[in-house]
């Protein structure tokens, strides 16, 4: 969330009124001081939880693109996007609470322990009791463990997956999924077995410990609305894994 910038926004409000955490662009991938300061504030007002979603310096590619960028520097931007919704959160009277790479950080940190490890690192330098939120059973969650400090499996409610547990690349054909009612069914299934059905048919086994909704996406109030519902009319009780 918080991944306009300038004169362009998103309608962050919307999602505001449902989700329990939201991760808050920090300036790299998108996000500026202004809508910082507007999210934190918002998030603040509706007890959501604040986490920093900490990407690569790529405005342009919206973070989505991978760049050549060292164990070393990727632990030295992530400090410094901490740092920043840090201080945002301080001077409104709210707490930061977890760390969630994002786009092609994210997806890198998943499979390479070097990365993993720089940003885990990264974590605990600045504030050892924030989360790191990551792919589930991935080298992030792996990494957060090596470095002693506590991490959250999520799972995507809107991505497809691939036999290994892994998410469909964005360039290939159907890797965002936009059918509410069929994606609220699927977030239902991941809570209550575990399991996640690939692109190829295959059942994928997850620990979804939270579910993730990608903001910049045309129908995610929708989506959020529907998986919020379909969570309490199964008796499923919707929480932030960040608790007081």
């Amino acid at each position: 969330m918080g991944e306009g910038f300038g004169r362009y926004r998103l309608n962050d409000e919307a999602l505001l009124a449902t989700v329990t955490s939201a991760s808050i662009a920090c300036g790299f991938h998108a996000g500026d001081p202004v809508v910082m300061r507007e999210t934190v504030a918002s998030a603040l007002t509706r007890g959501v939880r604040i986490g920093a979603h900490a990407g690569y310096p790529d405005l342009v590619g919206f973070g989505r693109r991978d760049l050549a960028v060292t164990p070393s520097e990727v632990e030295a931007i992530v400090v410094y996007q901490i740092g920043a919704l840090q201080a945002v959160c301080a001077a409104a009277g709210a707490r930061l609470r977890y760390v969630k790479p994002h786009g092609s950080l994210y997806n890198r940190a998943a499979r390479d322990a070097a990365t993993a490890d720089a940003i885990a690192r990264a974590v605990r330098s600045v504030d050892s009791s924030l989360i790191l939120l990551g792919l589930a059973r991935s080298a992030l969650i792996e990494a957060a463990d090596r470095v002693g400090i506590r991490s959250v499996s999520e799972a995507f409610v809107d991505r497809a997956y691939r036999s290994d547990g892994s998410l469909v690349p964005r360039t290939e054909p159907g890797a965002v999924l936009t059918d509410v009612g069929a994606v609220a069914d699927r977030a239902l299934r991941m809570v209550e077995t575990g399991t996640v059905l690939a692109a190829d048919g295959s059942v994928v086994r997850v620990r979804a410990e939270s579910l993730c909704v990608h903001g910049d996406d045309r129908d995610a109030a929708a989506i959020v609305r529907a998986v919020r519902t379909r969570m309490e009319q199964a008796g499923v009780s919707v929480a932030p894994f960040a608790q007081d």
